[in-house]
């Protein structure tokens, strides 16, 4: 578990994410948390069914490398976005991630937060050199959260950005 200022930043157990896929109050409940506006995309939820799911199942991997952490707003007690880890390191020591705030707590910096809390946990990885992701070219806020995290743009595709963050020399 990590925590911020405002945040508490908890990795999600194998039970915790089949709760959170319900999409039915169980996963709060179980965290003593607020009800949330929380919805999945179809997109989340494919790659929750398809890849994060069997990955965390899988014991002969570090689960904190595909699992969703998912951030706890300590003011409103509520969870307010998620952040995942695209597995393990590869060889160059990347990592990749993903994120997203819930609609009504877009625009409050809490991801940026999230972001920043992730990079000095990575910090302390001794197999993690580097952070990757990548934003669809016209969400201007998603990048922001990766600019204001000293990422750095390293490609582009016709609809996305790629970044890095280098964590060591």
């Amino acid at each position: 578990m990590l925590e911020t200022n405002r945040l508490v930043i908890k990795p999600l157990t194998l039970d915790q994410l089949i709760k959170y896929i319900r999409c039915d109050g169980s996963l709060e409940e179980e965290l003593n948390l607020n009800p949330t506006s929380r919805t999945i995309s179809e997109e989340l939820k494919e790659a929750l069914e398809q890849t994060i799911v069997p990955n965390v199942a899988d014991t002969s991997k570090n689960y904190l490398y595909s699992t969703l952490w998912t951030a706890i707003s300590k003011k409103d007690n509520k969870m307010i976005g998620d952040l995942c880890i695209v597995g393990e390191p590869n060889e160059k020591g990347e990592i990749e991630i993903g994120y997203g705030t819930y609609d009504e707590f877009q625009g409050n910096g809490y991801m940026t937060e999230m972001v920043s809390a992730i990079i000095e946990w990575a910090k302390m990885q001794n197999a993690v050199k580097s952070i990757t992701a990548s934003t669809n070219k016209e969400n201007e806020a998603s990048f922001k959260v990766l600019l204001r995290n000293n990422f750095i743009k390293v490609g582009e595709t016709e609809s996305q950005f790629q970044w890095k963050l280098r964590l060591v020399d």
